[in-house]
Formats: structure tokens, sequence, C-alpha cells
């Protein structure tokens, strides 16, 4: 199994593929700096592999790389920030 991440930029996403197959998604709005991530999907055949939790530590790491701060209103997204304890917590806007 093949796993790669894309960022689709003009879908304001990013996308998880395997085995160039679409696997999932999760889609943000961009606004003075901060990436509001509020929907992630992993299409049910892809599900219990941990795609989801892949994705959204690359999404928050290019975040933090590019700069931009997060608001996760995303349950996912949120619950994966609050799992990882201080690891993504200078990155989340107030």
């Amino acid at each position: 199994m093949t796993v790669t991440i894309e960022h689709d930029t003009a879908h304001s996403r990013f996308e998880i593929y395997v085995d160039s197959e679409l696997a999932g998604y999760s889609e943000y709005l961009e606004q003075d700096g901060v990436r509001t991530f509020h929907h992630t999907v992993t299409f049910p055949q892809f599900r219990g592999r941990g795609l989801a939790a892949t994705l959204t530590e690359h999404a928050l790491n290019d975040t933090s790389t590019q700069g931009f701060r997060v608001v996760p209103t995303c349950w996912f997204v949120r619950d994966f920030i609050d799992a990882a304890g201080d690891r993504y917590a200078d990155l989340v806007e107030n």
C-alpha cells in the first residue's frame, strides 16, 4: 500500500491517496494568516487504517511550516490537536 498526500491549493484541501486512488481529504478556509479546517473525510472503503490521522498530521505540519495559524472547527482535527498535547498548541488561534 502506497500512501501519498497532496496539497490541492486550488480547492483549499489536503488529499490523501492510497495506491493513486483518492482515499480522503481535509478542507480548509484560508484568510488573514489562518487556516480554518472545517471538514475531514475518509471514504468508507479506506476507514480504519489511520489515514485521517496521517492526513491531519501532514496538514498541520504544512500549516506550521507555511506560517499559518489554525482554527479547528472540524471535530476530527480538533480532537487530533487535543490528543497531541502541546505539539500543536502554538498553532491554534484563540
